[in-house]
């Protein structure tokens, strides 16, 4: 009993930590980074000092919550670095930066919020804004993204594409493809005639009208 005990200690941290991170991870998405930290520790069925001493300050939970959503991030930019083509690589990056965030609403969260003494996550941040301005440059280096693009231009994109309402995650998809594609023209030095994705239905139904 005795030899076991601390690995019981540990196994049990581990999984309050995980709960406490997935209730965080579901709360900050659904209802905003204010929510007091209290009724996350009430929501994992956690006390309040469990919670803390994982997580000393609200900052240190949301880097926690959200570092593998910037991860995600940085990963798809550095992809379209990788890209010879530095054109296709902005237009890949778009395209999946606006897919990470419909599938993950997280993501937005995590990109829209600044903690600069949660180290780790500040520095993810970071390296993706520098790589992504990286890749405008590039990108304008060949003609073919307008001049006036920056990278303030990509924060309103993605707050746009979290704007997106739709009653299902592929009808959530399928439209931020959609507006992805509508972006894409927009930063086209000269917008050619592109084929755009189907797009879902989004608008209510509009109301039969009498004797019909």
């Amino acid at each position: 009993m005795t030899t076991r005990l601390p690995h019981t200690l540990r196994s049990d941290a581990r999984d309050n930590r995980e709960r406490i991170l997935d209730q965080a991870r579901a709360v900050f998405v659904a209802e905003g980074l204010e929510v007091p930290m209290r009724e996350i520790a009430r929501r994992a069925e956690v006390g309040p000092a469990t919670l803390y001493r994982h997580f000393p300050t609200k900052e240190l939970l949301v880097a926690a919550a959200f570092t593998d959503q910037m991860l995600a991030c940085r990963t798809l930019v550095d992809e379209g670095l990788a890209d010879p083509d530095p054109w296709q690589g902005f237009c890949h990056t778009v395209e999946q930066l606006c897919e990470l965030q419909a599938r993950d609403h997280g993501f937005t969260a995590a990109f829209m919020a600044a903690y600069p003494h949660a180290m780790d996550f500040t520095a993810i941040r970071t390296a993706s804004i520098t790589g992504a301005a990286e890749l405008i440059r590039r990108a304008k280096a060949t003609g073919r993204l307008r001049a006036d693009v920056g990278i303030d231009d990509l924060i309103l994109m993605i707050m746009a594409n979290n704007g997106i309402n739709a009653g299902t995650q592929a009808a959530r998809l399928a439209a931020s493809r959609r507006f992805a594609a509508l972006m894409i023209q927009a930063f086209r030095a000269s917008p050619a005639a592109v084929p755009l994705p189907p797009v879902p239905r989004l608008a209510p139904a509009m109301p039969r009208r009498p004797g019909r």
